[in-house]
C-alpha cells in the first residue's frame, strides 16, 4: 500500500474543497460538488460556504440555485442531518441514507405517538398514515405551505404532544413538523422556498412532484445509492477510513464495506497507521496548489468530514465544536484550522487564532479575508446558534 501522508491529505482537501485560490469552483453548484453536499442545518451556512469557495458569488445566485434552478436540493439524509444536494445526486439519497434515517424516524414516531400521541391505543401506524395522506392531500395544488399553515388546513396534524409533561425537559410538540419531516425524509414532500431572510429558517413544503416540476427520478436501490455516496466522497474527501465513512453516512460498516467493494476502492495507509482508501481512478498523489487561507462557517463540509480529524485539527478540537458535536466557525491556513472567526456589534468579522504559530503572511491573509467577509456580509450579524469555546468573548489571540 502507498503511504499518504497527513500533509498530503491536506493538500487535497484544499484542492478538492475548492478553498485553494486556483481551485475554487464557478458556482454554487461546482461549490456543492466540491464537498458531495453543503450543511444545511443552520440557513446562513449553504451561502457562506459557498461564497468561501466561489470567488464572485452574490446572495441571489445561491437563492437562484436553490429556488429558481432547484438545482441545489434541501433534503434531510445522513444522521438526521439536513444538506443541500446537487439534483442529480438526489436519487442516490433518498435510496440510501434518507431511506435509512426515514426507518428509524418512522419508528420513533410511531413510539412517541404511543406514549404521548392523540391515537387510539394500538393505531398509532393507522393514524400516521391517515394523517400522512391528509398532508399531502392537502399540498397537491402545489402551493408550498408553511408548517404552521398545514396545521390550520389539516385537522390530523393541528394537535401536539404532550411530551413528558411531569419532567423539566417535556413539553409541548407540534405534530405537523414531525409528520413532515417523515413525509420528506419518504421523498414524498420537499422543502420549498425560505419565507424569511437568507440567514433565517422559515421553510415551506411541497409535494416532491411539485418541487422537482419534471418526473420526479426514482430512488436508487439502497446498495446502488451508498456506493454513488462512498464514491463521491472519496473523491472530495479521500483518504478515509471506513469509521470515517460509517460516521459520515451514518451507515453501518458492513454497507460501508459493500461499496467499496462495488466501486473498485484501493487500499491505502495514513501517517497514523489506520488503512484509507481512494478510488481506484485517484491514485496518483496530490501536491498543494498554492498557500491558501479561508473562514469557514458553522457546520461547514470542510470540518464535518471525517470522523478522525486530528490531520487537520490537531490539539484544537475541544475549542471548535460545542458539547453536542456542532462545529462552529474555522479559520483555515494551508488545510490546518488555527482558530474561529466571530463578528463584534456591527457585523465586522473578526478572529479568534488558537495557534501562536501563524506567519506573519498567513496572518495578512487571513485579516484580508475578514475584511471581504465582512463586506459582503454588510453588517448583517449571523450565527446565534451552536458557538463553540473558541467563538467565546476572550477566547483566541
Amino acid at each position: 500500500m502507498r503511504l499518504v501522508t497527513d500533509e498530503e491529505r491536506r493538500a487535497r482537501l484544499g484542492v478538492r474543497h475548492a478553498l485553494a485560490p486556483t481551485a475554487k469552483a464557478a458556482s454554487p453548484e461546482e461549490a456543492a460538488r466540491a464537498v458531495v453536499c453543503l450543511h444545511s442545518t443552520d440557513p446562513p451556512s449553504v451561502h457562506l460556504s459557498c461564497w468561501a469557495r466561489v470567488d464572485a458569488l452574490d446572495i441571489d445566485d445561491v437563492e437562484r440555485a436553490l429556488y429558481d434552478t432547484r438545482s441545489l436540493i434541501r433534503q434531510q439524509s445522513m444522521r438526521e442531518t439536513l444538506f443541500v444536494f446537487p439534483r442529480d445526486l438526489v436519487p442516490a439519497v433518498w435510496g440510501s441514507a434518507s431511506a435509512r434515517v426515514a426507518a428509524a424516524h418512522r419508528k420513533r414516531l410511531v413510539r412517541d405517538l404511543q406514549r404521548w400521541g392523540p391515537a387510539a391505543e394500538g393505531q398509532e401506524a393507522a393514524w400516521l398514515a391517515t394523517a400522512e395522506e391528509a398532508v399531502l392531500a392537502c399540498l397537491a395544488d402545489g402551493v408550498p405551505r408553511s408548517s404552521k399553515r398545514v396545521r390550520e388546513e389539516v385537522p390530523e396534524v393541528a394537535g401536539v404532544m404532550e411530551q413528558a409533561s411531569d419532567k423539566s425537559w417535556g413539553g409541548r410538540i407540534a405534530i405537523a413538523p414531525r409528520v413532515l419531516t417523515q413525509l420528506s425524509l419518504d421523498g414524498a414532500v420537499a422543502r420549498a422556498a425560505n419565507a424569511g431572510a437568507w440567514y433565517t429558517s422559515r421553510p415551506t413544503w411541497t409535494t416532491t412532484q411539485a418541487w422537482w416540476e419534471d418526473e420526479v427520478p426514482e430512488a436508487l436501490a439502497a446498495r446502488q445509492g451508498y456506493a454513488e455516496l462512498v464514491s463521491r466522497w472519496l473523491w472530495s474527501y479521500g483518504p478515509g477510513t471506513v469509521d470515517d465513512l460509517a460516521w459520515w453516512l451514518g451507515a453501518t460498516k458492513s454497507a460501508v464495506r459493500t461499496a467499496l467493494d462495488d466501486i473498485g476502492a484501493q487500499r491505502v495507509s495514513l501517517d497514523d497507521g489506520s488503512v484509507g482508501w481512494l478510488r481506484e481512478d485517484d491514485l496518483a498523489p496530490v501536491v498543494a496548489a498554492e498557500p491558501w487561507v479561508a473562514l469557514l462557517p458553522l457546520l461547514d463540509p470542510a470540518v464535518m468530514g471525517w470522523k478522525a480529524r486530528a490531520f487537520y485539527l490537531g490539539a484544537h478540537a475541544p475549542q471548535l465544536f460545542d458539547s453536542a458535536g456542532n462545529a462552529g466557525t474555522t479559520a483555515w491556513v494551508d488545510g490546518r484550522v488555527v482558530g474561529a472567526w466571530v463578528q463584534d456589534p456591527g457585523g465586522v468579522v473578526e478572529l479568534r487564532l488558537l495557534d501562536d504559530d501563524v506567519s506573519p503572511q498567513a496572518r495578512e491573509a487571513l485579516a484580508a479575508e475578514a475584511r471581504r467577509l465582512s463586506a459582503r456580509l454588510d453588517g448583517q450579524r449571523v450565527f446565534t446558534v451552536y458557538p463553540s469555546p473558541a467563538m467565546q468573548p476572550g477566547a483566541g489571540r
